[in-house]
């Protein structure tokens, strides 16, 4: 695996694939404002991931679920749920997340992803904890493309 730690932009980043840190899916997507990573998706990518995203129910905190990229460049958008129904996140959740990200992205045969601080938003937690726990996930996956760790973005 090839790690790279990006700052600017997830969106502007040249992967195949991008991670969205979301809730669990229980609340309808159009009563949420979106805000950080997902709230810059809406605005470029259009309301299509989101109301994708809707169909697919309630996901279990830590899982991803894959949906279509909308107007964005990318084959595809993994959206995470890393933020509980109290609308924090957690080393588990940050963890789980990561690891089940890049089984969709494995499975796929996807050669590239970016990441962004999952939980340094919204859920609340110190971005130098989150990037520990994700490249501590990180190093126990076996993966033969890029990982691009966004830790700035500019929205």
């Amino acid at each position: 695996m090839n790690i790279k730690l990006v700052k600017g932009d997830i969106l502007q980043q040249d992967v195949e694939v991008i991670v969205n840190p979301w809730n669990q899916n229980i609340i309808p997507w159009w009563l949420i404002i979106p805000k950080g990573v997902s709230g810059a998706i809406k605005k470029q990518g259009g309301y299509a991931p989101f109301k994708e995203l809707g169909k697919k129910g309630r996901i279990p905190l830590g899982h991803a679920i894959e949906i279509s990229a909308g107007k964005l460049p990318f084959k595809s958008i993994i959206h995470v749920a890393s933020i509980n129904i109290l609308w924090r996140t957690t080393k588990k959740s940050i963890r789980d997340s990561v690891q089940n990200a890049m089984k969709i992205t494995t499975k796929n045969n996807y050669c590239s992803i970016a990441l962004p601080l999952i939980g340094a938003g919204c859920g609340g937690l110190c971005s130098k904890k989150v990037l520990i726990y994700i490249l501590e996930e990180l190093v126990l996956i076996e993966y033969d493309g890029e990982v691009r760790i966004v830790t700035f973005i500019a929205y």
